[in-house]
């Protein structure tokens, strides 16, 4: 973890920021919980577990210059919550994910699977990417056990 602080505050360095101890606060909090995709207010409820005088508009404010500066990408699921996902090093594009629209879980795919079509766009309409984003959203696969667990158990009852 210490590695990627030091990544992180050599970063805001390069831009002229320092990192502060809110901002470092807000940075450990990102690491420690970087398999899940947490809001502003998550983010705020975690740091003030460990550091309590840091306010809420600070993490904001953290969160949206470390949003400017690509440490973590900003992402919206369509349900008006803007969550937080750290940026990896390893990873040219950033991951994607499956968003079940019914309980709200969000799976992650860590493989990219659109290089082909970054290809074709290249040569095809001399467009470069930078980057992109696929989610997919539909039911996910606890979900659909659920349902069949439900139609089975209704199945059961009738039969009696």
């Amino acid at each position: 973890m210490e590695a990627r602080i030091d990544k992180i505050k050599q970063q805001l360095q390069s831009q002229g920021y320092k990192l502060t101890p809110q901002r470092e606060a807000t940075v450990r909090v990102l690491l420690e919980n970087e398999e899940d995709h947490l809001s502003a207010e998550d983010v705020f409820m975690l740091v003030k577990e460990k550091a309590p005088e840091i306010g809420l508009a600070t993490v904001y404010r953290t969160l949206e210059l470390l949003s400017e500066l690509h440490v973590v990408e900003k992402i919206n699921f369509g349900d008006g919550v803007a969550r937080y996902d750290l940026r990896t090093d390893t990873a040219k594009h950033h991951h994607h994910h499956l968003i079940c629209v019914k309980c709200g879980s969000m799976d992650e795919i860590r493989e990219d699977w659109l290089g082909p079509l970054e290809e074709r766009l290249e040569r095809e309409f001399n467009f470069t990417v930078s980057d992109h984003r696929l989610d997919f959203h539909g039911i996910c696969y606890r979900c659909k056990a659920k349902e069949e667990e439900e139609r089975s158990e209704a199945a059961n009852k009738s039969k009696v």
